[in-house]
């Protein structure tokens, strides 16, 4: 504060008022308005929710063992061919990869994909049941 005299004596200056700042303003939030739901609307949600959100299990049941084991091994089969078939793709269109290559990657990704599948009918699996749930990132297919 500046010091100013006034007849023999030293006084203070009054601050000047600011004008009051503006919000900040913050980047990504997203309002939602609610809507009104019924009861029944509810009980079906959650009939929805909890028939989906159901995670894969291990049956150990002697009848269903080996069609629990078949089951966890071609997910992570399938699984493993999607990732070589993403990293594929990008290498095709770095062009990192000759004809010659990309012929042959593209049979052997074909020919693991008919295996799993028919692997997958003997043990009465559909494409379906070979699906990973990624939580938040939703289903792998």
């Amino acid at each position: 504060m500046k010091k100013v005299k006034e007849r023999g004596r030293q006084t203070r200056r009054p601050k000047k008022a600011r004008p009051p700042r503006a919000p900040r303003r913050t980047t990504s939030k997203k309002t939602f308005a609610a809507t009104p739901v019924t009861a029944a609307e509810l009980r079906a949600l959650r009939r929805e929710i909890e028939k989906k959100a159901a995670p894969m299990r291990w049956n150990p049941e002697t009848d269903d063992v080996q069609r629990s084991v078949a089951q966890l091994v071609l997910t992570i089969v399938e699984f493993l061919r999607q990732l070589m078939e993403r990293q594929a793709i990008r290498r095709m269109e770095q062009k990192t990869l000759t004809p010659k290559e990309v012929e042959a990657v593209g049979v052997a990704l074909m020919r693991l994909e008919e295996t799993v599948k028919d692997i997958g009918a003997r043990f009465g699996l559909s494409p379906e049941d070979l699906n990973l749930d990624l939580g938040p990132l939703g289903k792998l297919m």
